[in-house]
């Protein structure tokens, strides 16, 4: 068995969808030759945890956890946010105050690439002695934050190990990224550059991230990226995900849409409720025939914009819940609702939550742009639709309700399509990438 050091600041007791990937491909790698050896945080500043995660890594996965300076509590203190929710948050609100305006200069002038930039400390000879100690033949980070990249960096110019860097997102430019003045930015811009330059195989979690670090870098070889989607794990479910779409579907008492996930600023379900309220207006869905339920972190704006909606009594909020419960709310829904951020990236954006949905087998109600990366994965899922306003999304709405009304299907899914999209074949994937990137990478000792 080879062995893999994976370098991963969202790692079990993390919560979150970028903690599933890394956690998926720790447990499933083994089964395609490589053992996986963990770098993370001992204590990490996260935006949610989820301790019931710790009892999935594998017990015979080493996992070494070191310290990490974090600079977090003192931005909450500076900005006045009280709420577990990363600062990379944008908000649609024009107006700031004071000392967000600070906070936000001090984020964008001194954080490069990220506020986890404090790891770098202690992480990198922690990961030359672990190459060391396990006789590591490759170096797999996921990112963000883009401070994994930099230590993958630095550990292959240490050791010499072919290294494989993921980005779950673009790096600059993004929607999250901070509003730099130039000098930081081409700081950024250069740890971005050099980053995909030297890793030997750069692997994206969907399509629009590579042809971002294209067109910024069209120097870059092609043959270095590939595409590893997210995906889901049947093994979470109760049922298989062919079971739950081929037996007949389970009508509950109200027509039940539920989004789990987080909600805030750019990512607000307001063309749903838009929607809703005009067909209880006009009667064609009676209000007590539709439930809303919203698991997970939900911003005080999009609070704010359900709280003052006419449905704010069907509508229930849940707070973050332990995954595997998260996903129990969700099979015990009718439509699982997807918001895709309103941003100029949006039509590349491909959310990892709607993954987890088509292995419930559950409806999918995307709102998002038409033409964008989403929809092309309903359409060859047969999964759901997209909808890009509340108009289309009223008529699409009428149309459900009818059919969960009559106890018809509400869609009928590829399952053949599907099941490309689970974790072991991803797994599998990452192998054959890291296969490949040792076979062509020059070796050399630590």
């Amino acid at each position: 068995m080879r062995r893999v050091l994976v370098v991963a600041y969202y790692f079990p007791p993390s919560g979150g969808p970028g903690v599933q990937r890394v956690l998926k491909m720790v447990r499933y790698l083994p089964q395609f030759g490589w053992e996986p050896v963990v770098l993370t945080v001992r204590e990490g500043t996260f935006p949610a945890r989820d301790e019931s995660l710790l009892a999935e890594i594998p017990p015979h996965i080493h996992v070494e956890r070191t310290r990490i300076l974090e600079p977090y509590t003192f931005y909450r203190r500076l900005t006045g946010t009280r709420q577990a929710i990363d600062v990379a948050v944008l908000t649609d609100r024009a107006e700031t105050s004071r000392r967000q305006r600070l906070a936000q200069f001090v984020r964008a002038t001194f954080f490069i690439p990220d506020a986890r930039v404090g790891w770098l400390f202690d992480a990198i000879p922690a990961g030359v002695r672990l190459v060391e100690q396990w006789e590591i033949e490759a170096l797999y980070t996921s990112s963000p934050p883009y401070t994994g990249a930099l230590i993958g960096r630095a550990l292959k110019r240490r050791t010499g190990r072919a290294w494989v860097m993921e980005l779950r997102d673009p790096w600059t430019g993004f929607l999250t990224t901070p509003r730099r003045w130039w000098l930081p930015r081409r700081i950024d811009r250069h740890l971005e550059r050099s980053c995909l330059e030297q890793a030997d195989r750069v692997v994206a979690a969907w399509e629009g991230i590579i042809s971002d670090a294209r067109a910024k870098y069209p120097a870059l070889p092609p043959e270095k990226f590939i595409t590893i989607p997210n995906g889901f794990d049947a093994a979470d479910y109760p049922t298989t995900t062919a079971t739950a779409t081929t037996t007949e579907p389970q009508r509950t008492g109200a027509l039940t849409i539920t989004y789990t996930g987080s909600l805030y600023g750019l990512r607000n379900p307001d063309v749903l409720i838009a929607a809703l309220e005009q067909l209880i207006a006009e009667g064609t869905i009676p209000p007590a025939r539709v439930r809303l339920r919203f698991v997970g972190r939900v911003g005080e704006d999009v609070l704010a914009t359900l709280a003052r909606s006419s449905l704010w009594t069907q509508t229930e909020v849940v707070p973050y819940v332990p995954h595997a419960e998260s996903l129990r709310y969700v099979l015990e829904s009718d439509v699982a609702l997807l918001v895709v951020d309103r941003s100029t990236d949006s039509a590349q954006i491909v959310p990892g939550k709607v993954f987890e949905y088509l292995g419930a087998g559950k409806p999918i109600l995307a709102l998002a742009p038409h033409g964008s990366a989403i929809e092309a994965l309903l359409a060859e899922t047969g999964a759901g639709v997209v909808c890009a306003d509340a108009t289309e999304c009223a008529a699409v709405l009428t149309g459900w309700y009818r059919q969960w009304e009559s106890g018809q299907r509400l869609v009928t899914p590829n399952q053949e399509a599907i099941a490309r999209y689970e974790r072991r074949t991803a797994a599998s994937t990452l192998a054959a990438v890291l296969d490949a990137a040792t076979r062509s990478a020059p070796r050399s000792t630590a």
